[in-house]
């Protein structure tokens, strides 16, 4: 049973719980999301936008709210949290500016004569189903591109940040969204399935666990719905050489914190030439060795608690699990007294197969490092992964770094520099990290009708 339940980490206070949908409301949300559909894509391109930027300015104005909110579901220190509604922002603007060229006619050449145009058109009510890290931002990269196209969204949120969905719904409302075209449904799993078998529905936008987007995305194919998810990652930060140790293992710790280690592309497999390893393991520790955890409503706070106990649980298994089959612990490695789903900021070295941290990825503030001897090794090292999302390359010779980078299996992959996110850049990955691309121009081709027209000559 799916429980809706606002729960703070830092404490284990319950906040608020709320009901979940009834089987009369889905049907009800499905029949007014279809509803609203038939009048969405025929508002003007300029009246979409024009709501798009007025949640943008919505969000600006509700920013310091919006942030201590997520902080007390699911732990995002306050000036992280101010951060991702900056983003969000930025994400709504982008579509409201650039989505009318992105909807252009393409023109096609024809042989034999004629004309024909490739035109874009929405296709209809689309489910969300977006997880807690990124409460407002997984939400803004689904719902922008897809309003902006002229489809409406159904939005199932994780259980634990129920009011940072409704807090997304009432912005919607006040930016002037036509009614019905975002609905917030507080559905379980078996309501999820029932939707993707309604004819109304058009597909399904999943972010979340590699067993959440499989469970979908079987549902989706046997009623033919078209998915796009955005699962896991266990992304390597692949050091090559670097003229400054000390800045390149202050960026690796701070990539490998944020959000406290909670996001699907941040540096997790640190894959070190052996040349360097010593001494980047020694100041790898050092800075994570000095990060306390803090309460995440303190704007001084950097490293706050994990999303749920649950959480803290699972990353507590699998370092134990390789604590156990002799790993070696440099850091961390427990987890911290007292209430509140805290973990100890972890180094581990000395990583092999049978441990549970070599396949599977580490969701919060843990951190292996990898001895190589080779570029050869190092790529062999990343992509043994089941993963495919991101990945990051470091290197003084650029064109050795971009070799490198052209032989990783991921979908992204950034040189000298932490993965990150901005909405012109698109966003996904290959293998089980997912399936499509949100952001830029790409997040407006994944849930659209390519219709082709023909004249002939």
């Amino acid at each position: 049973m799916t429980t809706y339940k606002s729960v703070n980490p830092a404490t284990g206070e319950t906040l608020e719980e709320f009901p979940e949908t009834t089987s009369a409301d889905i049907e009800a949300a499905l029949a007014k999301s279809d509803k609203a559909y038939h009048t969405w894509k025929t508002t003007s391109l300029d009246e979409r936008a024009a709501v798009l930027n007025r949640v943008a300015e919505i969000f600006q104005e509700r920013k310091d709210d919006l942030a201590r909110l997520i902080g007390s579901e699911m732990g995002k220190p306050f000036a992280q949290a101010k951060g991702e509604v900056d983003i969000v922002s930025s994400i709504f603007r982008y579509y409201a500016e650039n989505g009318a060229s992105f909807m252009a006619d393409e023109k096609l050449s024809v042989a034999g004569g004629g004309s024909a145009v490739v035109r874009k058109a929405p296709v209809g009510s689309l489910l969300g189903i977006m997880p807690w890290n990124y409460p407002y931002y997984q939400v803004a990269r689904f719902a922008a591109p897809n309003l902006m196209l002229g489809n409406t969204v159904l939005l199932k949120h994780a259980p634990n940040c129920p009011q940072s969905a409704l807090a997304i719904e009432q912005i919607f409302a006040d930016a002037g969204l036509l009614d019905g075209a975002y609905i917030n449904i507080f559905a379980t799993n078996d309501q999820v399935a029932d939707i993707l078998a309604d004819q109304r529905n058009q597909g399904v936008s999943l972010t979340g666990s590699e067993r959440a987007g499989s469970a979908v995305a079987e549902t989706a194919g046997r009623n033919l719905k078209k998915c796009v998810l955005e699962l896991g990652g266990s992304d390597a930060f692949i050091l090559l050489d670097t003229a400054d140790l000390t800045k390149t293992a202050k960026m690796a710790a701070a990539g490998r914190l944020g959000n406290a280690g909670q996001a699907c592309n941040s540096p997790k497999r640190f894959i070190v030439k052996d040349d360097l390893y010593d001494d980047f393991v020694s100041e790898l520790t050092a800075r994570i060795s000095k990060v306390t955890p803090g309460d995440p409503a303190d704007p001084s706070t950097t490293f706050g608690p994990l999303s749920s106990q649950a959480a803290a649980d699972n990353l507590m298994a699998q370092i134990k699990d390789a604590i156990d089959k002799g790993a070696t612990v440099h850091a961390g490695g427990k987890a911290v007294d007292g209430p509140g789903a805290y973990v100890e900021p972890t180094v581990l070295t000395d990583i092999t197969p049978e441990m549970r941290a070599y396949q599977e990825e580490l969701f919060g503030p843990a951190a292996v490092v990898y001895k190589v001897s080779t570029e050869d090794e190092a790529v062999d090292l990343a992509n043994s992964s089941p993963y495919g999302l991101g990945g990051a390359v470091w290197s003084e010779d650029t064109d050795k770094a971009r070799a490198v980078a052209d032989r990783l299996d991921t979908g992204m992959v950034w040189i000298n520099g932490l993965a990150g996110t901005q909405a012109d850049l698109p966003f996904g990955g290959v293998k089980r990290s997912g399936i499509g691309r949100e952001l830029g121009k790409y997040g407006m081709d994944e849930f659209v009708n390519k219709k082709l027209i023909r004249e002939e000559a």
